[in-house]
């Protein structure tokens, strides 16, 4: 056995729920998965080829080649692989929609002759692709979101935390985790998830009529209605619909 070891970085997928599918709907996600996951490696300017690859049954780990820069298997890999999921799944059949979990890491580890990657960076790697936190943020998240990303602490430190480019820190958050005898922190994302929408500011709550506008519940822009609700309540109606209740105490 070679016992020098090299430094590389790993990456490895599963694929949500492929359990029940049936044979031939496996066989079509997984040969989807890995066409998808090519493109992606080659958009982020790491030789597929020369990738060292072994089948997970429902997914896939990755050994990039030596001296691959970890940043790029962030970005832009996870947003042209989050891309691809996303606009497959679109025209995909329920049986055949493709949603996963990404773990990175990056260690020493032994590679012979023939390929085969050993040591306990995979370790690490496979109990990361398994933590509960990125299990349930994926099965919580809106079915548009095609991917869980969860990086060690060591990759996250190596690449995410300087903010090179394309790598915000911000949108990671920090999870804990155990699985089986592993108990690590990690840095969680789920890619290509829109934030959500600011809330447009409340109008100011007033009853003076604006300059220039008509009677009251008019049409003109900007005009305001003012009526007596039952109680000790006024309601202010503008002309978009939306309603304003002012609570008014008698003394």
């Amino acid at each position: 056995m070679n016992d020098e070891l090299e430094y590389r970085a790993l990456l490895a997928v599963d694929i949500e729920r492929s359990a029940g599918r049936g044979d031939r709907a496996l066989l079509e996600i997984r040969a989807r998965l890995t066409e998808m996951l090519r493109k992606a490696f080659e958009a982020s300017g790491v030789d597929w080829s020369a990738c060292l690859r072994h089948d997970l049954g429902d997914g896939l780990r990755v050994t990039a080649p030596a001296g691959t820069r970890k940043a790029a298997l962030v970005h832009p890999l996870v947003p042209e692989l989050a891309l691809r999921l996303r606009t497959y799944n679109r025209g995909a059949s329920p049986l055949t929609r493709i949603r996963v979990r990404i773990a990175l890491h990056a260690g020493d580890v032994h590679v012979s002759p023939d390929g085969a990657v050993a040591g306990s960076p995979l370790e690490v790697l496979a109990r990361l692709l398994d933590a509960p936190p990125a299990r349930a943020a994926l099965a919580g998240a809106p079915q548009t979101v095609p991917a869980s990303l969860l990086l060690s602490g060591h990759f996250y430190d190596e690449t995410v935390r300087h903010g090179h480019l394309g790598l915000f820190p911000e949108d990671f958050r920090k999870v804990g985790f155990t699985v089986k005898e592993h108990t690590a922190d990690a840095w969680l994302q789920l890619p290509g998830r829109q934030p959500p929408a600011e809330a447009a500011p409340e109008p100011a709550d007033t009853q003076q009529e604006p300059a220039g506008s008509e009677t009251a519940g008019s049409k003109t822009a900007g005009s305001k209605m003012v009526n007596k609700a039952s109680g000790h309540g006024v309601v202010y109606a503008t002309q978009h619909g939306t309603q304003h209740i002012r609570i008014e105490r008698k003394h």
